[in-house]
């Protein structure tokens, strides 16, 4: 069984960092690129950034470039998404899906609530 399973949400104040995790089981890690999408209260998802299956390639939306920083660790099926800086308008609930393009995302993990308040 395919599983997905974020941790290291929380709440933080603007300019604070968090480093989301996403652990797998049920398939093999390291064949398959990763994504990380968020949704905000009151909206809809949006893309935030993907990997590779070897994790030498990377990509991010404008909003979080320069900002967020998503890696993998294929011996620990593990993916990671650290964040810095952080802006109120980052809060929204995190989620790892299997798949680097969006539309080939097939499995998402339950998600972790990401809040940026002062």
């Amino acid at each position: 069984e395919v599983q997905l399973v974020e941790s290291g949400g929380g709440m933080v104040h603007p300019g604070g960092s968090l480093r989301l995790s996403c652990a797998t089981s049920g398939f093999t890690f390291s064949d398959y690129g990763m994504s990380w999408v968020r949704q905000a209260p009151g909206k809809g998802s949006e893309w935030v950034s993907a990997i590779d299956s070897g994790g030498g390639s990377t990509y991010y939306a404008d909003s979080v470039k320069g900002r967020f920083t998503i890696s993998r660790d294929n011996a620990k099926n593990t993916l990671y998404l650290q964040m810095n800086s952080l802006k109120p308008e980052d809060t929204a609930v995190y989620y790892c899906g299997r798949g680097r393009l969006l539309s080939k995302v097939d499995y998402w993990g339950q998600g972790t609530q990401v809040t940026v308040s002062s």
